[in-house]
């Protein structure tokens, strides 16, 4: 049986970014007009006033810096705090079929592909923009690739999710190849009011291609030498939009129709999972933690991924080890493991092995072991 294997990736990345300091200021702003506004109800203790903010305090709580972002003048006017993205009309290229497009392209030169070669598109992402016609669809449509499309969504472990399933498909031969991309828009699902996770999320757009070694012919290709995936259900981390949203008026508007979380616990009883997960993937293949050459981890929090590391290694990890992103491009959701992937993979010899790993709300684990042609 021929061995399954990533061929390419491609990644596309806004052009405006923005700095902690930009952030905070306009957080800063907001909470000053806030608390202006509400001077009498906050002394009579009926409001709480609004706390501010530090570009210390979110790089200690995080690890980020600045994050990229489909449009920025929206979100840091502290009179809208939200992302200005214009509907376009239905017969213009959706903003995630764009973003999905550019990254779909540098995967395909990667891979040596042309769109005749592929039979399949999934987007695999936390938000999707409409619940039909399927983006994926669109984009199939965008790139001329026959075949067939889908969405699909597990959250912040979607683009791991997705590889499975394309792993799958190629395998049982219901498409030689297939292209898997992730449209994050994180921002537009972000409560920039919260001074709790106003700084966690960015936006990106990357890109797989999955295909047999029998097909491929990239001079870079990682065998997935095995995937694994794990779903258990908590509220730690929830989105409560939808389309029966309409049906109660009292919630619009609401907080809970955007991403909250409880951060404390979310790091108490992921970390672990994942850890174990991973290594108990690993002793069941029978190969030793140093064996590992690289591990690319969901990007959501430095101190995590730091913690998992450590767990699966048996010892701190170096830099080169267990690379992070997230400072430049905060969590970017089922994107993060990829960019760090795509970014920190060139340097590894035939024979070296990593783990490409995604967590996030269900809670939801995809831990995938990589193995370098």
């Amino acid at each position: 049986m021929s061995n399954i294997v990533i061929s390419g990736t491609g990644l596309f990345t806004p052009a405006e970014s923005i700095s902690n300091e930009e952030l905070v200021s306009s957080f800063n702003a907001y909470a000053d007009n806030f608390n202006a506004d509400h001077a009498e109800q906050i002394a009579a203790g009926t409001v709480l006033a609004m706390q501010q903010s530090s570009a210390e305090f979110v790089e200690k709580a995080s690890g980020i810096k600045s994050r990229y972002v489909m449009n920025k003048s929206g979100i840091v006017d502290p009179k809208r705090m939200v992302p200005r993205l214009p509907e376009r009309p239905n017969e213009a290229q959706s903003i995630q079929c764009e973003m999905g497009v550019a990254a779909a392209q540098e995967a395909m030169r990667q891979a040596g592909k042309t769109a005749a070669d592929i039979d399949s598109v999934i987007v695999a992402a936390s938000n999707m923009q409409r619940p039909y016609p399927a983006i994926a669809v669109e984009i199939q449509d965008a790139l001329s690739i026959k075949g067939y499309g889908f969405d699909m969504n597990v959250a912040c472990s979607s683009a791991t999710f997705g590889i499975q399933q394309a792993r799958d498909a190629v395998s049982a031969g219901s498409a030689r190849c297939v292209l898997i991309i992730n449209p994050e828009i994180c921002s537009g699902h972000l409560n920039f009011l919260d001074r709790d996770s106003h700084f966690i999320f960015g936006d990106v757009c990357t890109a797989i291609i999955v295909e047999s070694t029998t097909t491929a012919t990239s001079h870079e290709q990682y065998v997935i030498v095995d995937s694994k995936l794990q779903t258990i259900f908590s509220n730690n981390i929830r989105n409560n939009f939808g389309f029966l949203n309409r049906g109660d008026e009292s919630g619009t508007g609401a907080t809970d129709k955007l991403f909250v979380q409880e951060g404390r616990k979310v790091f108490k009883e992921v970390c672990p999972a994942v850890a174990a997960q991973i290594s108990d993937q690993l002793e069941l293949l029978d190969i030793s933690p140093n064996k590992i050459k690289r591990l690319w981890l969901h990007q959501a929090n430095l101190s995590m991924n730091q913690l998992i590391s450590k767990r699966v290694l048996g010892r701190d990890a170096s830099a080169d080890e267990a690379p992070i992103i997230l400072d430049e491009y905060a969590n970017t959701s089922s994107a993060g493991s990829i960019i760090a992937f795509h970014k920190h993979r060139s340097d590894l010899t035939s024979g070296d092995m990593g783990v490409l790993c995604s967590f996030g709300a269900g809670y939801s684990i995809g831990s995938l072991i990589l193995k370098k042609v």
